[in-house]
């Protein structure tokens, strides 16, 4: 099976914008996009799809989670092509099973209509959707996408991390910890420093602090065999808890270790630990040794990212690290794009930001 795995610019900041094509000559090929960035991201994935599929419809738009840098540039892409699969979570949809969790000033439409309208851009995308007839799905783990197994987040977990969404009232639980991670966050950057580090001396901390958020560790984390002894892992924002979960029941199919892996959040060094790298990955290999590759999708004015501790633990575990900051990057399996030119891999830093 011929495949391309597009990561497309974002522009300055954050932000993912995934275009994936794969199939066959003889049995037709599929259009499966992930993330849509901000809204200006809409043009460019309209543009590269125009230039590179031309006369193709998506089969499938993937939402990986709530964030509007991941969500926005969809709404432009759907005004402009046919989709026939919307795969997205909407915390409104439980506001039944979370109610319990707020202040008690809310009734269940109450909490519904608050939670809708902190999401604006998920009710927009919605409301496209029903209009062009697309059909939208809930993308919890088991899922079928198309080639794409979803393995994580489970419904019940997705669900339990409704309440600390940053984008969802202020739960009782939430309160506590926005003031106790607000003055951490403060501490940590008045304490900046650097660390050194070696090929066999890894830095990256078993426990980061703060933790990522509650939308990061709801992620859609999906793999897929697109061809033999080719698999891809696609992470968006995940952190350590969603990429556990998702190690459990790729475990569970028996899955094979990823070939390509897109590193989770632009490279944070707060949503991987060596413990969950060591399951997907394998663990640290002897210098000059590669057995894949990652992608990292980073704002062309985010330098300091990916991080120094997260880009040597993909390295030293033997995957090549590319970035994407001002142009598309493709991994790909048959002819790929005319025109494109070999990537330069990131190289390992010896020093690199502590905490």
């Amino acid at each position: 099976m011929a495949f391309e795995i597009d990561f497309l610019p974002v522009g300055d900041s954050y932000g993912d914008a995934i275009v994936i094509r794969h199939g066959e000559d003889s049995a037709g090929y599929y259009l499966h996009v992930v993330d849509g960035g901000c809204t200006d991201t809409a043009d460019t994935i309209v543009n590269h799809i125009n230039r590179y599929y031309p006369g193709y419809h998506i089969n499938h738009m993937v939402v990986t989670h709530a964030d509007n840098d991941h969500v926005c540039g969809l709404i432009g892409v759907l005004k402009k092509y046919e989709v026939k699969h919307l795969w997205m979570n909407r915390p409104w949809l439980y506001a039944k099973e979370t109610l319990q969790h707020f202040h008690g000033r809310f009734t269940l439409q109450g909490l519904i209509d608050d939670m809708k309208g902190r999401h604006p851009y998920l009710v927009e995308l919605e409301a496209l959707a029903l209009e062009k007839g697309t059909q939208i799905h809930e993308v919890f783990q088991g899922a079928s996408i198309g080639s794409f197994t979803v393995l994580a987040p489970a419904r019940e977990r997705y669900i339990g991390l409704i309440p600390d969404f940053e984008k969802t009232p202020t739960s009782y639980k939430n309160e506590a910890e926005t003031q106790k991670y607000g003055l951490f966050k403060s501490l940590v950057e008045a304490a900046k420093n650097w660390l050194e580090e070696k090929w066999d001396v890894e830095t990256l901390s078993s426990n980061p602090q703060p933790p990522t958020t509650a939308s990061n560790e709801s992620c859609v984390v999906q793999y897929a065999t697109l061809e033999e002894g080719k698999s891809v892992l696609l992470t968006a924002d995940v952190g350590p808890v969603g990429l556990n979960e998702a190690a459990d029941y790729a475990s569970m199919l028996g899955l094979a270790r990823p070939t390509f892996v897109q590193m989770p959040h632009h490279g944070s060094r707060h949503n991987v630990t060596p413990e969950v790298l060591d399951r997907w990955l394998g663990p640290g290999k002897t210098q000059g040794i590669e057995v894949g590759t990652a992608f990292c999708s980073i704002g062309a004015k985010k330098s300091e990212y990916p991080r120094g501790q997260a880009k040597n633990a993909f390295i030293r575990r033997g995957y090549k690290v590319f970035v994407n900051r001002v142009s598309m990057i493709s991994h790909f399996s048959g002819s790929g794009h005319p025109g494109l030119v070999a990537l330069t891999p990131e190289s390992f830093d010896y020093t690199v930001e502590a905490l």
